[in-house]
């Protein structure tokens, strides 16, 4: 019954959701707290109080038709407005209403984009490691997904290596940053070259290739960290940004793609996306949504509590003689596997109840993610079991 396509995707599905519903098995088992689940992206880290507050408020004092009716595919023109001048108060910009596309989740923007962006057989390019839910995305669009490979150790853009998968048939180029599942952000020297690049390569084919920065990890960055606006730099670039991490709000689907003044066309791109929100089913982002975020869009949750784990996962593990990506942001630490293959690194330490995704999710075998937005007493308890991992692969002997 169901299509070929269909069936190649059901093979492909998710490791990382694999892994997540083999943590349930377990935990049924021998008890949740006895189960180190690092595999999923799932913040542990409560919303903020003022989004429920919103939540209660706004179901009891906005119109019906407002607050469950139909509105423009793009979303509420006054949360957008909200959202523009929220934008242009941080980095100084001119935008307005019309530069903003409200999105179900981050996931929902990126098919948007490429629905609207993307004819058959062309190519987008993304660079390892990188999320995998990518290739479904550019499948759905009828593209080709073109794999930049990995860096290590530093897992920085290779910009030479980047420059030699770009071809006539490149429409875009999909960045992360703060990245998943590295945790590294990519620096304002990384992202001028890459602008520098596909620059060169547009006058070199002839040809328009959009950058779209995927963005759900924005707010969470460490020790003063950085993250660039990749729009300073790059005219042709779509920003899809979710509210999942920076708001703990993943089940809500929530966020925005702003489309700068500057991109080519850009009236016509924002026409387009506002199409085919429609016609791939969303019809528009969640209503209650878009109004609680446009309350509480400069609202922060405990990213403290995400830096305490990053350190205390980041400095066991160390110390017990495993390799580790220092991450900068995000909520991720990628480990290298001690073994050749990462899959039955993963076998290892499932043997004491930890779930680790095999790195190979992300286009880089060799190393595996830990997702450690888990509670703090999950990281400590788990080193335990993570030392006798150590000690029977004689690490740090």
């Amino acid at each position: 019954m169901i299509s070929d396509a269909m069936k190649e995707q059901v093979v492909k599905s998710s490791v990382i959701r694999q892994m997540f519903e083999e943590g349930n098995r377990l935990a049924q088992l021998y008890g949740a707290e006895n189960v180190f689940d690092f595999s999923l992206g799932n913040p542990n880290v409560a919303a903020p109080d003022s989004i429920n507050d919103s939540i209660v408020n706004i179901v009891k004092t906005t119109e019906t038709t407002k607050l469950h009716g139909y509105m423009n595919n793009t979303g509420f023109p006054d949360v957008r407005v909200k959202i523009a001048d929220i934008i242009n108060k941080r980095f100084g910009t001119g935008y307005n209403e019309t530069n903003i596309c409200m999105c179900v989740g981050a996931a929902g923007g990126m098919n948007v984009i490429l629905k609207a962006i993307i004819n058959p057989g062309d190519e987008v390019l993304v660079m390892a490691p990188f999320f995998g839910e990518y290739r479904g995305y550019v499948s759905n669009a009828g593209a080709k997904l073109v794999v930049v490979p990995p860096n290590p150790p530093t897992f920085r853009p290779d910009v030479e290596l980047f420059a030699k998968h770009i071809t006539e048939k490149t429409k875009a180029v999909i960045i992360n940053t703060p990245n998943n599942p590295t945790g590294v952000i990519y620096s304002e020297e990384d992202i001028k070259n890459i602008a520098a690049v596909l620059d060169e390569k547009k006058k070199e084919y002839g040809t328009d290739i959009a950058l779209i920065s995927d963005e759900p990890y924005r707010e969470l960055a460490y020790e003063g960290a950085q993250v660039p606006f990749i729009p300073d730099h790059y005219d042709d670039t779509f920003v899809c940004y979710s509210y999942s991490k920076s708001l703990s709000l993943p089940g809500e689907r929530i966020g925005y793609i702003l489309v700068s003044d500057k991109m080519k066309h850009a009236g016509d791109v924002m026409t387009a996306l506002s199409v085919a929100t429609r016609i791939l089913g969303f019809v528009n982002a969640p209503s209650l949504m878009q109004l609680v975020v446009a309350e509480n869009a400069e609202a922060e949750v405990n990213i403290e509590a995400y830096d305490k784990n990053r350190k205390a996962l980041y400095d066991g593990l160390t110390k017990l003689g495993f390799e580790c990506v220092y991450p900068e942001g995000a909520f991720y630490l990628f480990v290298k596997s001690p073994i050749e293959d990462e899959k039955d690194f993963c076998e290892i330490a499932k043997r004491e109840n930890i779930l680790l995704v095999p790195g190979g999710a992300f286009g880089c075998p060799g190393y595996v993610r830990i997702a450690y937005c888990v509670a703090y007493d999950t990281i400590i308890n788990s080193m335990e079991g993570f030392e006798k991992i150590a000690k029977s692969l004689g690490l740090n002997a």
